[in-house]
C-alpha cells in the first residue's frame, strides 16, 4: 500500500482523476491502475524468479524512461482538455470603408461563434465525446498506465524479494500480496483525490478547474525531471549507463 504513494504514482492517477467527480468510477480508476501494475510486476518478477532473468542496464533504463514518456502524455491530455474549455477570443480584422468620396479603414471585432472551425471538432475532442460514456475507455487509460509503471518497479521488487526469501513458492505469493496491496492503496488514493476535487469543484468551479491544469502542469514537469534524470544523469542515451533497481 505504501508503494502506491510513489510520487509517480500518485501524480499519474491524479492527472487521470482530476477529470472524474464519481467516486465509484475514481475507484475503478484506481482498482484498474493497481491490475496493470500488479500484472507487469507478476509477469516480470516471475520470470527473474523463476528463471534467474537478468534485465540489461539499458532496458532497465528503458522501461523507467516509459514512466516519464507517461507521465508527460498524461499531462499533456490534461493540458489540452483544459485549454479546450477556455473562451475563444474575439477576432480582430481591419476592413476598408467608404463614405461618400472618403476611404478609410478601421478594425472590426468577430466574434467567437462567427469563426469558422469548432474547437469541438478536434481529434481529442471527438474521442472523449465519442468514447467518453462507455466504461472500457475510461477505464483503459488508467490500465495501460498501471502496467508502464509496473515495467519500471519490476526488477526492484523481484530483487528484493529475492534477497529476503529463497523459496520460488513464497516469493510468488509475495508478488501476489504485493499486488493486492498496491490495488488497495491506489484504489484509496483515487477516492481521496475525486472527492477533493469533488468537494473544491462543486463550490468554487474555476477553482477546481485550475486544480486540472495545476495536475497537468506538475505531470508533465515530474516527466520531464525524469526523462533528464534517465537520459542524462544516467546515461540511458550515453555510453556508459547505470541503473540501480529501486
Amino acid at each position: 500500500m505504501r508503494h502506491a504513494t510513489d510520487p509517480d504514482h500518485v501524480i499519474a492517477v491524479t492527472t487521470i482523476v482530476s477529470q472524474q467527480r464519481s467516486t465509484r468510477r475514481a475507484a475503478l480508476i484506481g482498482i484498474f491502475w493497481g491490475l496493470g501494475h500488479t500484472l507487469t510486476i507478476f509477469v516480470v518478477g516471475c520470470a527473474i524468479i523463476l528463471f534467474n532473468v537478468v534485465i540489461p542496464v539499458r532496458l532497465g533504463l528503458a522501461m523507467e524512461f516509459s514512466v516519464s514518456l507517461m507521465l508527460i502524455i498524461l499531462g499533456g491530455w490534461n493540458l489540452a482538455s483544459f485549454g479546450r474549455t477556455l473562451p475563444s477570443p474575439a477576432h480582430v480584422h481591419v476592413h476598408p470603408h467608404r463614405h461618400g468620396d472618403f476611404v478609410h479603414s478601421h478594425p472590426h471585432v468577430h466574434e467567437p461563434e462567427e469563426h469558422s472551425h469548432d474547437p469541438q471538432n478536434d481529434p481529442i475532442a471527438k474521442l472523449d465525446r465519442t468514447l467518453g460514456g462507455r466504461s472500457f475507455y475510461l477505464l483503459m487509460r488508467p490500465l495501460i498506465v498501471g502496467i508502464v509503471h509496473g515495467l519500471a518497479g519490476s526488477a526492484a521488487v523481484a530483487l528484493l524479494i529475492l534477497a529476503t526469501i529463497r523459496n520460488p513458492s513464497w516469493a510468488i505469493a509475495y508478488l501476489l500480496v504485493f499486488g493486492v496491496g498496491t490495488i488497495a492503496g491506489m484504489m484509496l488514493i483515487t477516492m481521496s483525490i475525486a472527492s477533493a476535487f469533488r468537494f473544491v469543484g462543486n463550490r468554487f468551479q474555476e477553482f477546481g478547474r485550475r486544480l486540472a491544469l495545476v495536475s497537468g502542469v506538475i505531470s508533465v514537469g515530474f516527466g520531464l525531471l525524469l526523462a533528464y534524470q534517465i537520459c542524462v544523469v544516467q546515461g540511458l542515451l550515453g555510453s556508459n549507463p547505470h541503473w540501480t533497481p529501486h
